[in-house]
């Protein structure tokens, strides 16, 4: 079987193509992408959260898969990088670009109830976890990414990957399924 995307967003080569450019090397896996766009899909009308922008290859994604009505909104800490997201994405009304750390905006968020998060940045995974589900509405998706090692792993990464997936089990409030599958993924639902 070739899981290989058949359909991108347009916006995509572009945002690799500054990715390259700026030396930013964790941008979203196109197999990863294409399994974002789907469940965002599966939202119409939703409010999605991303943590971690980066350059914009997963918020790409995720709005090529979301209704007219869903909305986005993607985190980011670095401003810079999240300029670039914000040249390629921000003419779309349906995305709302945030400059802060996850910390921040998980202690200020005051929105309605969370249909999918995706979280790649620590906050929302390795840490503050209940934090990130207590905003997600049952039946909400939580998605998290690079858990397959990567070469632009810290060498104390691998540790957080495996406490992380040893408790991922035990969370209250969320069925999950770990997955060997593109970067190694961890799909799960509030409940």
């Amino acid at each position: 079987m070739d899981d290989r995307p058949r359909m991108k967003p347009p916006s995509l080569d572009a945002i690799l193509g500054d990715a390259a450019a700026t030396g930013f090397a964790m941008s979203c896996e196109e197999r990863t992408g294409s399994l974002l766009a789907t469940l965002a899909a599966s939202k119409p009308g939703g409010t999605l959260l991303e943590l971690g922008t980066g350059i914009g290859a997963g918020a790409a994604w995720l709005l090529h898969g979301m209704s007219p009505a869903a909305r986005l909104i993607s985190v980011e800490l670095d401003a810079t990088r999240q300029a670039v997201a914000q040249r390629h994405l921000g003419a779309d009304q349906r995305a709302q670009f945030v400059t802060c750390s996850a910390d921040h905006w998980l202690d200020t968020y005051t929105g309605p109830a969370l249909d999918l998060a995706y979280v790649d940045c620590r906050p929302g995974k390795f840490q503050r976890l209940p934090d990130l589900l207590s905003l997600l509405m049952p039946g909400g998706i939580y998605i998290v990414d690079d858990m397959l090692p990567q070469a632009t792993w810290p060498p104390d990464h691998q540790d957080r990957v495996d406490q992380f997936l040893t408790h991922l089990p035990s969370t209250p409030n969320l069925l999950s399924t770990p997955m060997r599958w593109a970067s190694g993924l961890v799909v799960g639902t509030r409940i």
